[in-house]
């Protein structure tokens, strides 16, 4: 169930809270707790063996000289562990042991371990971020009747002003990742392409100049390949631009590209069944750019940042695309589609192009579940890096590194460009049997002409990824708080 959680800042404990929660951490003598509670809970540490390493905890009940129901001691480990992620981790773990409270005070404050207002604003976020649930089309809670609709949530801290000013941006970026969550969440049925270009047009509302393309338009611009891929579905595709002009007014954009394929049956190439249901997902990439720019949006981020998504639906009836079919991209480059469900590519071939040329980027970045193929390589804890610029693919690194969407950069060259030469056309979309990731991603090189380029595939990560401390959600999300991280770094 999704609870509605709303965080105070105080330099106060609330008179009476249903749980307190209280950070612990090893201090070589023995385990170093909030002042109010020194010595009050050495029985009970002793007891149950209580370490205070990361993500640690030890559940007193009714405890002895303390107005509370429940406490709750939360381990942050020794200092080298003790990052943003390490924090947000922390506030994750604090929002799954809520259970039934309403009234929650979080003591942040530790004598002997320095934490910074915005550490204290990273927990807060990382609780926000756990407490998400996608149950918009649930009408019965089942065991989850007896559970709060909402809770209370104060952060105590003698740096209550500053963490609070922290949180108040973080929490912006929170609400993007929540976006991209709820779009990849939703069924095909409620979000098809007109649907998520809607929801995408809402920016508006923050600041964010939005254009929409329909069909008619696409056409008239010659994207025959993002076409293509939308003429067996009865729902009329989109191309939707996000402009956010937050820095210098003639300083050039940094650009963020999504694939937005709302559902794809493979095409007359058409997919297995088993599994085919989470083909609802095969938009995580502009799900990310719609949240990416929710987040800069809500924060006022103090630069100039494009989104672009093309959204299609990859469907099959008389008039869908077959397999030797020959399109021609906006490019003008001529492709012939050898598999219907390598889809994705050709509607980022189209996006990034005219991405390019209307912007003029000083770099581009694309999005996409686009690969299985990655998800072999690398499995579901990183997405897969490829670039042409190395200064963009370090940048990128770095900032996933910094917030935990982890990336791995992948090869790019000439041996493997050569692999998607065509006998028939300028090229086709698939390379052969192996190095599929790497083939596509050669693929998406040769419509970005020499602008500095990084395709970031996040099959494995955007949809269906292994649960987190702070997120338990199908959708999770990624790449949100990554370009968030790596536009502050870089270009603000």
């Amino acid at each position: 169930m999704t609870k509605a959680v709303a965080f105070h800042f105080s330099r106060n404990v609330p008179a009476r809270a249903d749980l307190v929660v209280a950070l612990a951490a090893p201090d070589g003598k023995g385990i170093a707790t909030a002042a109010a509670f020194s010595g009050k809970l050495d029985r009970a540490i002793k007891a149950e063996r209580f370490s205070a390493k990361a993500l640690t905890t030890l559940d007193v009940v009714a405890p002895e000289g303390v107005d509370a129901d429940r406490l709750l001691l939360v381990g942050v480990g020794d200092a080298k562990g003790r990052t943003a992620d390490g924090w947000i981790r922390t506030g994750g773990k604090v929002a799954s042991l809520f259970r039934k409270a309403t009234n929650v005070a979080v003591i942040a404050d530790l004598p002997g371990v320095e934490i910074n207002p915005s550490d204290i604003a990273e927990l807060a976020v990382g609780a926000r971020l756990r407490t998400y649930g996608f149950d918009a089309y649930k009408t019965k809670r089942d065991d989850d009747d007896d559970q709060p609709k909402s809770v209370k949530v104060t952060i105590v801290t003698a740096s209550a002003a500053a963490a609070g000013k922290a949180f108040a941006a973080l929490q912006e970026v929170a609400a993007g990742v929540e976006l991209a969550r709820d779009l990849v969440n939703e069924p095909a049925n409620k979000l098809g392409p007109v649907e998520f270009a809607a929801r995408a047009s809402e920016l508006a509302a923050l600041g964010v100049k939005i254009e929409v393309l329909t069909d008619k338009e696409m056409a008239k611009l010659g994207m025959g390949a993002l076409l293509g891929v939308a003429q067996g579905s009865p729902r009329g595709a989109r191309l939707v631009t996000m402009r956010w002009n937050g820095g210098k007014a003639k300083e050039k954009p940094v650009a963020f590209v999504g694939k937005g394929v709302t559902f794809d049956t493979g095409g007359n190439s058409m997919k297995p069944a088993a599994g085919m249901e989470d083909m609802k997902g095969d938009m995580g990439g502009a799900a990310a750019v719609v949240g990416l720019m929710r987040a800069l949006a809500g924060r006022k981020a103090k630069a100039n940042v494009v989104g672009v998504i093309g959204l299609v639906e990859n469907s099959v009836d008389g008039h869908a695309q077959r397999p030797g079919d020959i399109v021609t991209s906006m490019s003008g480059q001529t492709i012939e589609v050898l598999n219907t469900d390598a889809e994705g590519r050709l509607v980022l071939a189209d996006a990034l192009w005219y991405c390019n040329k209307k912007f003029g980027p000083t770099a581009m970045v694309d999005l996409a579940t686009l690969t299985g193929a990655i998800m072999i390589a690398l499995g579901q804890h990183h997405a897969g890096l490829f670039s042409n610029n190395d200064a963009l693919a370090d940048n990128l690194r770095k900032a996933g590194a910094e917030t935990n969407e982890k990336l791995w950069r992948m090869p790019l060259g000439p041996d493997y460009d050569k692999l998607i030469d065509s006998r028939n056309a300028d090229m086709k979309n698939i390379g052969g049997r192996y190095g599929g990731a790497i083939t596509a991603a050669q693929f998406l090189q040769r419509f970005v002409k020499d602008t500095p380029w990084a395709h970031l595939d996040i099959a494995g990560t955007a949809m269906g990824s292994p649960n987190s401390d702070y997120s338990t959600s199908w959708g999770s999300g990624f790449g949100v708080r990554l370009l968030d991280r790596f536009v502050q770094d870089n270009y603000e």
